[in-house]
C-alpha cells in the first residue's frame, strides 16, 4: 500500500525509518524554524567585495564551434521565452512567473517558507514545475551565449530574471525557501552566472555590488548550514547542498561566516561522496541518474576548489576518479547507462544547449580531468562544460591503479553487464534494494533485465515518469510488474510506504557471474523478497548464437506468478501463443528478434492501459507514451522453472521465412 506523503500515517512510516540522532536532529531543525519564523537572521554588512574566481584566459575559445553553435541556439530560444521542463512546452519564459506550475495552473501560496505544503499539488501545483526554472541553470546557458559571443543582450536578460527572482522570493519567504537541493544548486548556477558574466560592466553591480545579492547569498547559505538534509535523507541532496555551499563560500566568499561554511561543506562533501559511492565507483541509490547528479556536483565543487586554490582531500579525486571509471564501464555501445531507479532529469551544471549527450559529456571531462582508460568507450561528441571545468580542475595523477579492463561485474553494487555482438547489451539487477533506511529512489526490481540492441531498448526498463501528485502512476513505475522480472500474488518485492519511502526491502544475493568468457556469459541471482518462497533466476548469453536465454525458479509453496517484459517504444511485436516477433529500425536498417516466453503461462500483449497503468514507458520526467508490454501469468508450484529466449536475428527475414 503507497500512502500520500505528508499524511499521518506517511509520518509514521517516515519517522520508524529515523533512528535518534536523526529524530534529534530534526527536532533541532523544528525548533530553528520557529525561532527563525520570529527572528529571521541579518546579513552583515559586506564592503569592498571582489570576485576573483574567473576563467584562465583562452577558455573561452577552446570551445568547440559546434557546441557553442548549439549552446547558441537554446539561447536564442529562452531569449524568445521558449522552455521545456518535464514535458511541458513553455513560452512565459522571457518573463517568469516564479511561483506559476504551467501544468495544473496553480500557483504557489505566499508565506513563511516552512508553512508551504510543497508535497501537496492541489494546494500548490506540480512543485517539480515550480522548481525547476529557479535553480536557475536556464540563466547558466544565456550567460555561457554571452560569454561565448559578447551579446549583452543575454548578459542583460540574466540581470533582468535575477533582480526578477530576488524582489519575488525574498528569503524565508514562499516555496523556493523549502528544499535544501534547490538552494544548493541555485548557489551553484549563480557562481558560474557571475563568472560567465566576467566581461560584461555590469557583473559587479549585480553581485558583489549589489546589497540586495549579497543579502539573497548570505541567507542561501546561513540556510543550508543550519538544515542540511539528515540521517536517512543523506543522499544526493545533501551532496547538492553541500557542492553548492561549498562553491559559494569559495567564490563568492565575502561573509564573516564563509570560512567556517566552506571548512563544514568540505567535510560534509568529502563524508557524503565516499558514503554515497561504492568502492566500485557506482553511486549507492542505484538510480543511474543520480550517479550522474553526484558526478556533475562534485566536478564543480573540484572546480571551485582549484580555482580557489584550497586544498581538498585526496579521497574526494578518488571517488570522482572511480564513479567516472564505472560509468565508462556500463555505458552501452551508444554511451547509454542503465535505466535503473528514479530519475528526474536533473543536473548539477548546465552550459549546453539542446542536443548535448550528458553521458558524452561526463566522459569527455573524465578524460580531460583524470585521462581515458584503453578500454574506455570512444566519445566524439562535444560539449561546452568540459573545457571549463578542464580550465579550472587541475590534473593531478591517480595515485591508485585503475581497471585495467572493462569491468562488467560490481560485486558491491549487484550489477552485472553481459556484452554481446552487435552491441547486444544486457544488465542483470542483483544489488540491495536501495540506499539507506528509506531506498528513497528505489524500486522495486529485484533480479530485473534490461536489454539493448545497438542502442534500442529491447526489453526496457520503464522509467520513472512522475514523484509528486500522481500516485497511481508512481506506484506503477516503481512497481514490481512495471519491470522485466517476476511477480507473486500480485505484489510487490519490497513494500513502499510513500511516493519515497520503502519500509520494507527485498534482500538480493547474487550467486555467479561469469563475464571473462567469449562464448557465454552467465549470471545468477535469488532475493527473498516475497516472504515465505525464494525467486531465483539465472541469464546466460550466448555470444555465437546472439541469444538471451533466462529461466526464472520459485522455490517455496504454490504461488500465482505474473512475469513482465517490458519493450522499448520503438519494437513492435507481432505475439502469437507464447512467441513473439519484434521488429524495429535503427539507422535506416531493419532489426529483429524472436521471444520465446515459458510454455506454462497464459500470455498477453498489454499497451497504454490505465485502469490499471499498464504498457507505459517514461523517456523523461514528466513524459510518458504507450509501448507493449508483454505478461505471462500462472502459477508456481515447487521449484517450478520458466524458460525465456530472446535471439537476435538482425535485419528482418523476408515475410513467410520460418522463425
Amino acid at each position: 500500500m503507497t500512502v500520500s506523503s505528508g499524511s499521518p500515517g506517511w509520518y509514521l512510516r517516515r519517522l520508524s525509518r529515523m533512528g535518534p540522532r536523526e529524530v534529534g536532529g530534526r527536532v533541532g531543525d523544528a525548533v530553528r524554524r520557529r525561532r527563525w519564523r520570529s527572528a529571521p537572521p541579518d546579513c552583515p554588512r559586506v564592503t569592498g567585495a571582489r570576485f576573483t574566481a574567473v576563467l584562465p584566459a583562452g577558455t573561452i575559445a577552446a570551445v568547440p564551434p559546434d557546441a557553442a553553435k548549439r549552446l547558441i541556439a537554446e539561447a536564442d530560444r529562452l531569449m524568445a521565452g521558449h522552455a521545456e521542463y518535464f514535458g511541458v512546452v513553455r513560452h512565459d519564459l522571457a518573463d517568469p512567473d516564479w511561483s506559476y506550475d504551467p501544468k495544473t495552473g496553480r500557483r504557489a501560496p505566499w508565506g513563511y517558507a516552512f508553512d508551504v505544503p510543497y508535497r501537496d499539488e492541489d494546494a500548490v501545483g506540480d512543485i517539480k514545475q515550480i522548481w525547476e526554472p529557479s535553480r536557475h541553470q536556464y540563466l547558466t546557458q544565456l550567460a555561457a551565449a554571452y560569454a561565448i559571443t559578447g551579446d549583452e543582450r543575454y548578459a542583460e536578460r540574466v540581470a533582468e530574471h535575477l533582480r526578477s527572482w530576488w524582489t519575488a522570493n525574498a528569503p524565508l519567504r514562499g516555496v523556493h525557501w523549502t528544499s535544501g537541493i534547490e538552494l544548493g544548486i541555485r548557489l551553484l548556477s549563480w557562481v558560474w552566472i557571475r563568472r560567465l558574466l566576467d566581461g560584461w560592466p555590469g557583473a559587479a553591480g549585480l553581485f558583489e555590488g549589489n546589497p540586495v545579492a549579497l543579502n539573497q547569498i548570505w541567507h542561501h547559505q546561513r540556510w543550508l548550514a543550519a538544515f542540511p538534509s539528515r540521517g536517512s535523507s543523506a543522499n544526493n541532496h545533501v551532496i547538492a547542498e553541500a557542492a553548492g555551499q561549498y562553491a559559494a563560500a569559495c567564490a563568492f566568499g565575502w561573509f564573516p561566516a564563509s570560512a567556517r561554511w566552506r571548512a563544514d561543506a568540505l567535510r560534509s562533501l568529502e563524508r557524503q561522496l565516499r558514503s554515497n559511492t561504492f568502492g566500485s565507483g557506482l553511486n549507492r541509490e542505484l538510480a543511474t541518474e543520480y550517479h550522474g547528479l553526484v558526478l556533475e556536483l562534485g566536478l564543480a565543487a573540484l572546480a571551485e576548489a582549484d580555482a580557489a586554490g584550497r586544498p581538498v582531500p585526496a579521497s574526494i579525486r578518488l571517488v570522482l576518479l572511480r564513479m567516472t571509471d564505472a560509468l565508462a564501464a556500463i555505458v552501452d555501445g551508444r554511451l547509454r547507462p542503465p535505466r535503473q531507479g528514479d530519475a528526474d532529469d536533473g543536473h548539477g551544471l548546465v552550459v549546453d544547449g539542446a542536443g548535448t549527450d550528458r553521458w558524452a559529456s561526463l566522459l569527455a571531462t573524465g578524460d580531460a580531468v583524470f585521462g581515458r582508460l584503453a578500454w574506455w568507450p570512444a566519445v566524439t561528441g562535444t560539449d561546452v562544460r568540459t573545457p571549463l571545468l578542464a580550465a579550472l580542475i587541475k590534473p593531478t595523477e591517480p595515485s591508485v591503479p585503475r581497471p585495467p579492463s572493462r569491468p562488467a561485474h560490481f560485486a558491491d553494487a549487484g550489477l552485472t553487464i553481459l556484452r554481446g555482438p552487435e552491441g547486444i547489451w544486457c544488465r542483470c539487477d542483483g544489488g540491495p534494494h536501495g540506499f539507506l533506511s528509506i531506498a528513497a529512489h528505489a524500486h522495486a526490481d529485484a533480479l530485473s533485465v534490461e536489454v539493448r540492441h545497438d542502442g534500442v531498448d529491447v526489453l526496457a526498463d520503464p522509467g520513472t515518469y512522475c514523484y509528486h501528485g500522481q500516485p497511481e502512476w508512481r506506484r506503477y513505475f516503481r512497481s514490481t510488474l512495471g519491470h522485466n522480472t517476476l511477480q507473486l500474488d500480485g505484489g510487490d518485492q519490497s513494500v513502499s510506504g510513500g511516493p519515497f519511502l520503502w519500509t520494507r526491502h527485498a534482500r538480493s544475493r547474487v550467486l555467479a557471474a561469469d563475464t571473462s568468457g567469449e562464448g557465454v556469459a552467465r549470471w545468477c541471482a535469488e532475493h527473498d523478497g516475497y516472504q515465505g518462497s525464494v525467486h531465483r533466476r539465472r541469464v546466460e548469453l550466448t555470444a555465437a548464437a546472439r541469444e538471451l536465454r533466462v529461466v526464472d525458479e520459485v522455490r517455496g509453496p504454490r504461488r500465482d506468478v505474473a512475469l513482465a517484459f517490458h519493450l522499448g517504444p520503438a519494437i513492435a511485436a507481432d505475439l502469437v501463443d507464447n512467441r513473439a516477433r519484434l521488429t524495429w529500425t535503427r539507422d535506416g536498417e531493419d532489426r529483429s528478434a524472436v521471444l520465446d516466453l515459458p510454455g506454462q503461462l497464459s500470455w498477453r500483449a498489454h499497451r497504454g492501459e490505465t485502469g490499471p497503468p499498464l504498457g507505459w514507458y517514461s523517456a523523461g520526467f514528466g513524459r510518458k507514451e504507450p509501448t507493449t508490454t508483454l505478461v505471462g501469468t500462472g502459477f508456481a508450484d515447487g521449484a517450478q522453472g520458466f524458460t525465456t529466449v530472446l535471439r537476435f536475428r538482425g535485419k528482418t527475414p523476408p515475410r513467410g521465412d520460418a522463425w
